[in-house]
This record gives C-alpha cells, structure tokens and sequence, in this order.
C-alpha cells in the first residue's frame, strides 16, 4: 500500500548518503523514525534489524509473513522479531513493495548463480560481515547474520513456487519509512550485485534519514 509521508526531510536528526557496495549500521531507537531513500531507481537495499538492548533478538522474515499473511512489505506492515515482538512498523511507503525471501547475494550464491568467475565479486553477505567485525561494539558476530529484507528489490513467485529476480519497481527518489517499536540496531548493505537486474545491473546510492520520536 502506498503511503507519502509527513515528515520533513530538513527536520531529520541524521542523514547520510551510503554508495553501492557499503555497508551502514547505526541505532535507531524507540519512537524514531527511519527512512531509507532509492536515490537513482532499482537499488536493492539489503537490510536486517537487531534489538539493541539484546541482540541476540533480530528480525524474522517466517514470522513477519506468517502473521501479515503476505511476503511483501509495504505501508502498515510490522516487522516481527524471532520472539515474534514488533520491531518496526512501516508508516510510509512510495515504491509499495519490498522483498521478504530473496536474501542476501554471497560470493557463493554468485558462484552457483552465474559462474566461477563471479565468485571474487563483492556481495552483500561480506558487507555484513565488514559491518559486524568493523563495530563490535553492539555486540554482534557473523552468527547474527539472519535472513534480511531487501528494501525496493522485485522478487515474483511463480505459478510454480519458484523465485525470479525481477527488474526493480522503484525509482528515483521512491522511498520506505518505519517507526522503531524498540531500540533497535539497523545494518544495511547497499547491494553491489551486478549480475542480476534487482538494480538494473546498475548499484547506486541510497540516503538514510532519522527523525526523532517527537517528530
């Protein structure tokens, strides 16, 4: 469902620009408000959520879509722990649908994917990675590593249960906005993947935004 926003970008608390291939972690707490923006189009936006106060609590995609009964996130979704508490709540949404089963690229899937060759690519999963080992300050290690969401990416199922990698239904300034429900520790990685059209073949930058909880 789509939904525009209220907020206004010149009122937020934090901004920052994060270009294709690198990761962001950083908390956003309870009442806060997080926007991640599609600045050029078709970027995949692969994202994954701890409790900060006890990260060993993260999301859960199997419980997000067995209680919403959809495997796509839009505007009014909760996005679930595996203690199946809400994380984050969706307020806003211009693209109006994010990808709950694709995953995370990996040099292995490129391997398996595409070919031998591809396997010294970047890929998402060595972003989370980078991100957990370059700030163990919040505790977490390559075990936390759960199934992520993948913000603006198309990801159809078909008639035969199979998945396929779509081109992208957003665009260029689309973005999706969630409200904390707890203290959390978001960890992004702008997706790199160069091989499949989640992007366009294409990476490109995204901005994240934080309002405070009495925005």
């Amino acid at each position: 469902m789509l939904r525009e926003s209220r907020l206004d970008p010149a009122a937020a608390h934090y901004r920052k620009v994060v270009p294709a291939g690198d990761y962001w972690i950083h908390p956003v707490k309870t009442g806060e408000t997080l926007r991640i923006v599609d600045l050029e189009g078709n970027q995949a936006v692969d994202t994954l959520f701890y409790n900060l106060d006890d990260p060993a609590e993260h999301y859960s995609a199997s419980d997000t879509i067995r209680e919403q009964g959809n495997l796509y996130l839009s505007a009014g979704s909760i996005l679930l722990s595996d203690l199946c508490r809400p994380m984050l709540t969706i307020t806003a949404d211009t693209c109006g649908r994010h990808d709950t089963i694709g995953g995370a690229c990996s040099t292995e899937s490129n391997t398996v994917r595409y070919a031998l060759e591809k396997r010294s690519m970047h890929a998402c999963r060595d972003s989370f990675l980078l991100a957990v080992a370059e700030n163990d300050h919040f505790g977490l290690t390559k075990r936390d590593i759960a199934h992520n969401i993948n913000f603006f990416m198309n990801v159809p199922v078909t008639q035969d249960g199979k998945l396929e990698f779509a081109d992208g239904v957003s665009a260029p300034g689309k973005y999706v906005e969630m409200r904390a429900e707890m203290n959390i520790i978001a960890l992004i990685s702008n997706c790199p993947q160069l091989n499949n059209p989640c992007n366009a073949y294409n990476p490109t930058p995204i901005e994240v935004l934080i309002w405070g909880a009495d925005a």
